[in-house]
């Protein structure tokens, strides 16, 4: 008996693990009839011989079990019989009264709805047996074990056999041989109706096959939303639209959306309307500016009548006729200031509004002397006299200076005056000077000499009261020969300081 406590323990745990699997139990009855031998089973009574090698009783078998896991039941029968319990060594004995209840595991090798299923069970248990003589125990604490097969009549009905061996504290152990029916109650958790793979009790669609993921039920566009609960059941689309799609994700399902692939409102079924002016962008003219619909959503931002993308002075208000701008005319020459080339002085409207003040047919503001008459060729100014321009050409070959140096010699004096007095009587000519070399010597030095005898001639016109504004003076070296170098003469028409004449 010291050996059944920890039995005992190791069975109450098996059975506690199993309790989360309880919650939806399948229930079993079972009716058996036992043959029952308490006395061949004494294998230590090695001097029994023969005396009992048939069963010794029989007896009636009630089981209710329930399954805890798919193979696995935890089974109480309560078994009743007559029969016959050895009491020595020589195997005395008498028929008794035998009762036991027990509390069993089951488990069967396969699933029960297969024709033969093996099956093996054990657990822990009590005998009762009526003793006439009161000092011996009328109980004892037995731990059955055993193997069965179950054979499957129909769905619900099962043809059970099994033999169990009952190992008992005292001299008590014995067979018990069983065969009776078992009965199934209660729904099939295996029974699948539409062979999904879906029990029926846990499928929530038990005639129509679906999938594990949706409990059972169909999903033809595997969106996610079971065809029941969607409303786009051929379409994939999304749980919050209740299975339909929404291409631009703006909250307006594919079908009910004007605009499916841009994101909108849904006041204006899914179309944006980017400027917010209730306009949608596909009938704004302009999108992007909140603007009127009578102008189409465009703006009319000084409220002329004239869209500001046609106005051209759209903050100020002015007729169509002025193209959408005030008439203003501040110098009252009849030319509106928006067409005014010269707004602050009266001129004349073939003038663009500018005045001619020299009356030389060009207009002041492209004329550069507007006091003085001068053709337009001259861009207003008068022609300098040929004897004039001859001095400053004279100038080109006359102005000398020393050899290597950008010192004047005294014969380019002369010269030098002349041009200076023509710059001073035509103060609306500029001269530009420009300083060269011949190849003679190291490229930086021709450039840095050229630069100097230009600025030489640029200092001596102004000693010579020719205004600083109407010159400018720059070298360029050795690089623009306009002769061959290779002999004196040539080189002597490169070492030159050219002088140009032109209109400011």
């Amino acid at each position: 008996m010291k050996h059944l406590l920890p039995v005992l323990c190791l069975f109450c745990c098996l059975v506690l693990s199993q309790q989360s699997a309880l919650a939806q139990p399948k229930h079993r009855l079972s009716l058996r009839y036992n043959a029952l031998n308490y006395v061949t089973p004494r294998l230590a009574d090695q001097n029994l011989g023969n005396a009992y090698t048939d069963t010794d009783g029989f007896g009636l078998e009630a089981e209710y079990a329930c399954r805890i896991a798919p193979k696995t039941f935890l089974a109480f029968p309560l078994k009743v019989g007559k029969g016959r319990v050895a009491e020595n060594s020589r195997g005395a004995g008498e028929d008794k009264i035998i009762g036991n209840v027990d509390m069993l595991l089951h488990y069967n090798f396969l699933k029960h709805n297969v024709f033969l299923n093996p099956s093996m069970h054990f657990g822990i248990g009590a005998g009762w047996f009526p003793e006439e003589d009161v000092a011996k125990d009328a109980l004892d604490v037995n731990l059955p074990m055993g193997l069965g097969l179950n054979f499957r009549l129909n769905k619900r009905v099962h043809l059970t056999a099994q033999t169990q061996y009952r190992l008992a504290g005292s001299s008590r152990s014995g067979w018990q041989h069983a065969i009776g029916l078992t009965q199934y109650l209660g729904k099939d958790k295996t029974e699948d109706k539409d062979k999904d793979g879906v029990p029926d009790l846990t499928d929530r669609c038990p005639d129509v096959p679906g999938l594990v993921a949706m409990m059972g039920c169909p999903d033809r566009d595997n969106d996610g939303v079971t065809d029941a609960s969607d409303k786009c059941p051929d379409v994939a689309g999304l749980m919050t639209m209740m299975g339909c799609p929404d291409r631009d994700s703006d909250g307006i399902t594919d079908a009910e959306d004007t605009c499916p692939d841009v994101a909108g409102l849904a006041a204006f079924k899914g179309c944006p309307d980017t400027d917010s002016d209730g306009i949608t962008d596909a009938e704004d003219k302009c999108p992007t500016v909140a603007g009127l619909a009578a102008f189409m959503g465009c703006p009319d931002t000084d409220k002329d009548g004239i869209t500001d993308a046609e106005d051209k002075c759209p903050r100020e208000a002015g007729p169509a006729s002025n193209m959408g701008c005030p008439v203003l005319d501040r110098d009252g020459d009849g030319v509106a200031d928006k067409d005014d080339v010269c707004p602050d002085e009266k001129g004349t409207a073939k003038g663009y509004g500018c005045p001619d003040t020299d009356g030389d047919g060009v207009y002041d503001n492209e004329d550069r002397c507007i006091t003085v008459a001068g053709p337009a060729s001259n861009r207003g100014c008068p022609e300098i006299k040929k004897e004039d321009k001859a001095k400053v050409e004279l100038a080109v070959k006359a102005v000398q200076f020393e050899s290597g140096k950008s010192v004047l010699l005294k014969s380019s004096y002369k010269v030098l005056d002349d041009v200076a007095d023509v710059l001073k009587r035509y103060p609306y000519y500029s001269l530009d000077m420009k300083g060269y070399t011949d190849s003679q010597g190291e490229a930086p030095a021709n450039m840095d000499l050229s630069i100097r005898r230009a600025k030489t001639c640029y200092d001596y016109l102004i000693s010579k009261g020719v205004k600083a504004s109407q010159i400018t003076s720059q070298g360029f070296g050795e690089t623009k020969p306009i002769a061959d170098n290779m002999n004196a003469a040539g080189r002597a028409k490169n070492r030159r300081v050219e002088f140009d004449l032109i209109v400011k």
